[in-house]
């Protein structure tokens, strides 16, 4: 489904895309629809949910980046129902560590593929072998406690 809305602002800094009644309901339905959203070219997978009482999609500073938008742009999106299980890609380092921690490990699992994710970005992001070391200690004492 294709639709154009306008980007809008939620709080300081994030950005969410409103969804029309008759999108949601040509998905059918639901508190949280996983979907793919395609905005300027860029495709990525996200959820249909309530933020602020209002039925939206979250787009990520990444996603607004690499899409060339901003809040406040109108945009043109196409979504569509995602059934395909989420998963996350997690570099040798990181497993390697959760290897050392089955306990840790079984609750790495057992997060959301978004909390999944929030971990494995901080790793991969990291510019140096320092900084990665550093936030896979930091992403095992999060989960420890």
């Amino acid at each position: 489904m294709q639709f154009s809305t306008t980007l809008v602002l939620d709080g300081a800094t994030a950005t969410g895309i409103p969804v029309p009644p008759r999108v949601i309901e040509a998905l059918g339905g639901g508190k949280r629809i996983p979907v793919m959203v395609t905005i300027n070219g860029v495709r990525y997978a996200s959820t249909i949910a309530t933020m602020n009482g209002q039925t939206r999609i979250p787009v990520s500073a990444a996603v607004r980046a690499e899409a060339r938008v901003a809040a406040g742009d109108s945009i043109s999106v196409e979504v569509e129902a995602d059934d395909a299980p989420r998963t996350v890609n997690v570099p040798e380092d990181l497993a390697s560590a959760l290897a050392q921690h089955p306990t840790i490990k079984d609750r790495f699992e057992a997060l959301s593929f978004s909390n999944r994710k929030r971990l494995v970005l901080s790793v991969t992001s990291a510019k140096t072998d320092e900084t990665r070391a550093r936030r896979i200690q930091k992403a095992l004492s999060e989960m420890s406690g």
